[in-house]
């Protein structure tokens, strides 16, 4: 048998014992009229009756049992569902002699009920549910963990999700703002008349922005696939087509490490502007925060961690050369000077891969000594065109692209630029790229032969972005890990002979 500790075993006697009884511990159709917030708020007004109770109005509700007591031939007990828990009450009388007693033996905590009564409230003044009627919907087997440390252990709360979720209930409210906070967003953006899409997840060539991508294999066609790094490619070869503002929110995944900030498959939005440019993105990026900080009813000036951002204020904007310089403290003299830019890094103790170019080398000053300064919304913008590989060059300058990136707690949440449309550029950059990977880069872009033939027929002046939808939960409900706002986020397999301790309490 699957289920083999004591209180396992005890549980599977006692679903057994129901369908003895006539009673199927598994049972369908249960049925509810109202939740336990519903009933909070609609029936608060017992407290003002003068006999503490409405008897007239009958109700059926579901919940996880929670909390048992027994007290002779009474019980109290808590139920919960989706949105609150509820005490409920029920007895011998109301229950009749022969299924109290059966129920005092069968049920568990963990079990979960459909039950069936009227509102009170208690000597004790809790508002409650008068119970009539009591039904098992769905036997507990597996024990809920002890009941005063609840579940701690984070590696055992992220691999089994609905343990954690039926334990600890501000997990259920992350996941509700994360799903508020998507669904803004897709409204925000149609709202400013842009289309929803939807682009490929495998791709023939790994594209749309410098990572590792997974391999697969399709057998009917002989060939291999790439799990989609981004969408960016794709999205683009819509407006060359005519469409003239595309957004899509979905997955990308990408063959790296696990950290704070970083899952291997991880969701985002991209979109897409004709006729606009990167300064009009950062504007509408803006609007978008405030709107979602509205919808989420949550403060301008917001606690992040141990830091607090400040949303009141227009977000400042930066160029990447001044944010080395007034920001990092770099020395202006050396930003020109690959060997000095070296000399610094290793100086100071920082890893440094071998043969990096100059727009590179600049990247990893900012990594270093920039970004976990940057608390305050922040738009850093005019990149080195070295690492800007899909970026339209500044006409002023050559040297950088028309690009911004914005970081918020010291973490980058969104990247856009004005949109490269010069075929014979891109196919020089992806040359560029060709080059950088034979050179030991694999996270190097590969040549996309079709995406510039689409350049060829014109591609309309476009600003496009991408922004992390993930972080942004994270910093919209004060989660510091990826992990917490992943319902089921990448984790190591355990081997075998790795057991989890599990066993819980059997109140």
């Amino acid at each position: 048998m699957f289920f083999t500790n004591q209180l396992e075993v005890q549980r599977v006697e006692k679903a057994e014992a129901l369908k003895a009884i006539g009673k199927n511990p598994y049972r369908h159709n249960t049925k509810r009229d109202i939740n336990t917030s519903e009933f909070k708020k609609k029936f608060a007004y017992i407290d003002s009756l003068e006999e503490k109770k409405d008897d007239k109005i009958i109700l059926t509700l579901v919940g996880r049992i929670k909390f048992l007591r027994w007290m002779g031939k009474a019980v109290f007990a808590k139920i919960e569902d989706e949105d609150d828990a509820l005490q409920i009450y029920f007895n011998k009388e109301a229950l009749g002699e022969e299924w109290f007693n059966h129920i005092k033996k069968l049920l568990d905590v963990g079990d979960i009920v459909q039950v069936r009564g009227y509102p009170f409230i208690t000597k004790t003044g809790e508002l409650s549910l008068h119970t009539t009627d009591l039904e098992i919907a769905a036997k507990s087997i597996t024990p809920l963990p002890e009941k005063f440390h609840g579940l701690q252990d984070k590696e055992l709360r992220y691999r089994q999700r609905y343990l954690d979720i039926i334990m600890n209930p501000e997990v259920k409210q992350t996941f509700k703002a994360r799903s508020k906070i998507i669904s803004t967003i897709r409204k925000f953006f149609e709202e400013h008349g842009f289309l929803e899409v939807e682009t490929p997840m495998m791709h023939p060539i790994p594209g749309g922005a410098n990572a590792k991508p997974f391999v697969t294999f399709h057998n009917a066609l002989g060939v291999e696939r790439y799990l989609r790094i981004a969408p960016e490619l794709y999205l683009k070869r819509l407006i060359v087509g005519g469409f003239n503002a595309v957004f899509e929110i979905n997955r990308n995944f990408r063959n790296e490490g696990l950290d704070l900030t970083h899952n291997p498959e991880f969701t985002s939005i991209e979109f897409y502007w004709a006729h606009h440019n990167y300064k009009d993105l950062m504007d509408l990026t803006e609007k978008l925060l405030h709107a979602l900080l509205k919808t989420l009813e949550l403060p301008e000036v917001l606690p992040y961690d141990d830091k607090t951002i400040d949303f009141s204020k227009p977000f400042e904007r930066i160029s990447h050369k001044e944010a080395l310089v007034k920001i990092g403290g770099i020395d202006p003299l050396i930003l020109n000077d690959k060997k000095a830019i070296e000399k610094k890094i290793r100086e100071d103790g920082f890893d440094l891969k071998p043969n990096l170019n100059l727009g590179q080398l600049r990247s990893e000053l900012f990594d270093n000594y920039v970004e976990e300064k940057l608390i305050n919304p922040t738009f850093i913008t005019e990149y080195p065109i070295e690492i800007s590989p899909l970026s339209r060059k500044s006409d002023e300058d050559e040297s950088i692209a028309e690009r911004f990136e914005l970081f918020i707690a010291g973490s980058e949440l969104a990247n856009g630029f004005n949109e490269l449309n010069d075929p014979l550029d891109q196919h020089a950059r992806f040359t560029a790229q060709l080059e950088a990977k034979a050179a030991g880069d694999d996270e190097a872009h590969e040549m996309d032969e079709d995406y510039i033939k689409a350049l060829g027929y014109g591609f309309a002046p476009t600003a496009g972005e991408g922004l992390g939808i993930d972080r942004l939960v994270m910093l919209l409900t004060n989660q510091t890990s990826i992990r917490d706002v992943l319902l089921f986020p990448a984790m190591k397999q355990i081997k075998p002979n790795d057991k989890q301790d599990d066993e819980g309490d059997d109140e």
